[in-house]
């Protein structure tokens, strides 16, 4: 049935949740334009060798102090003497601004700041990403289980949380992280070397998991309580049936406005335990591995570090806009608060 109202068709069916969330945070330009900048950071990333092979001509991994590049149809030393009144030592070359020639400079191994910013950049991505995710189901088994099912379930689940909640998020990271390097992570038949970027993903999942289960346990207590889970279980239907088509999908969009939240604090983290050495182990680099790089260059090669520092801030700045434009969206509340 369609009803006309002037010029305009208005549809008898209603559009679903997601699809009417989906609509709000199109109109949400601040969230879409963080998205844009999000998904244009992750592409470059991603053609990362391309920029290095293909570009730049160089390899991100490999000491070249003693090597130059052509810049302008000139040679230029990639080590080249400070810039002090006596000119002593040697710094690496700065910012030519040029993208076939050190664009960003080099660091102090000589090698291409910018390629070694997008290669570290996958890393950083992958590893906040992933831990995200996993933290997201890690929480989510929590605080259903906690929530749902109650009693000794939730007493045992919620003082383990506590204990977790207890430890600060960075010491508890930084003692995880410093056992598992020295050792590797061993999952019964399975060990996992310390090299691995699986063993920091895991790390930062499990240290957020506390953050995240609380508001899905207190979100599926809520529907625990309501009519029509009340309405379900007086006729009869399986706890198992409740939990899949009453809870979970009621929870989902709790689920969704946590992702990037979780994102950008899974990147503030691994980027700590980067800069630390018990993160992101060489040869491998990651956005905190490169702002250690720059460290002892702050005064005469400062790009080194600010380079990366400032694609964490443009991420996490990101990740957050779009998870505001994510909760607008999603909170009927807060959209019917804004309507009136």
């Amino acid at each position: 049935m369609v009803i006309k109202t002037g010029s305009s068709a208005v549809s008898g069916v209603a559009a679903g949740p997601w699809r009417t969330a989906g609509q709000a945070l199109v109109r949400n330009r601040p969230a879409m334009s963080a998205l844009a900048i999000l998904l244009l950071v992750t592409f470059a990333c991603i053609m990362a060798p391309f920029y290095a092979h293909d570009i730049a001509h160089t390899d991100p991994f490999t000491s070249n102090v003693a090597g130059s590049f052509s810049l302008n149809g000139q040679n230029v030393d990639i080590m080249q003497p400070n810039d002090n009144p006596l000119h002593l030592g040697l710094s690496p070359a700065g910012p030519t601004w040029h993208p076939s020639a050190y664009f960003l400079g080099a660091d102090s191994q000589g090698r291409d700041v910018a390629a070694r910013l997008l290669y570290g950049g996958r890393n950083s991505l992958l590893i906040s990403f992933s831990a995200a995710l996993l933290c997201i189901g890690m929480a989510a088994l929590v605080g259903v289980l906690s929530g749902f099912f109650g009693g000794v379930v939730d007493m045992v689940l919620s003082r383990l949380m506590d204990i977790m909640w207890a430890v600060p998020v960075y010491l508890f990271a930084i003692s995880l992280s410093i056992v598992t390097i020295s050792q590797g992570l061993k999952i019964g038949p399975f060990t996992v070397e310390s090299d691995n970027l699986l063993i920091p993903i895991v790390i930062i999942a499990l240290v957020y998991v506390p953050y995240a289960a609380r508001p899905v346990r207190g979100r599926v207590m809520t529907l625990r309580n309501a009519e029509f889970v009340m309405a379900a279980r007086s006729l009869g239907v399986p706890r198992w049936r409740i939990l899949l088509v009453d809870i979970l999908p009621n929870i989902s969009a709790t689920l969704v406005v946590l992702a990037p939240l979780l994102t950008a604090l899974a990147l503030l983290a691994e980027s700590a335990l980067s800069f630390l050495s018990i993160g992101v182990q060489a040869p491998a680099a990651s956005w905190g591995t490169i702002i250690q790089d720059g460290e002892g260059l702050i005064y005469t090669r400062p790009m080194v570090a600010i380079a990366p520092g400032l694609a964490i801030v443009t991420v996490v700045l990101t990740l957050n806009i779009l998870g505001d434009g994510l909760r607008d969206a999603l909170d009927i509340r807060e959209t019917s608060r804004k309507g009136s």
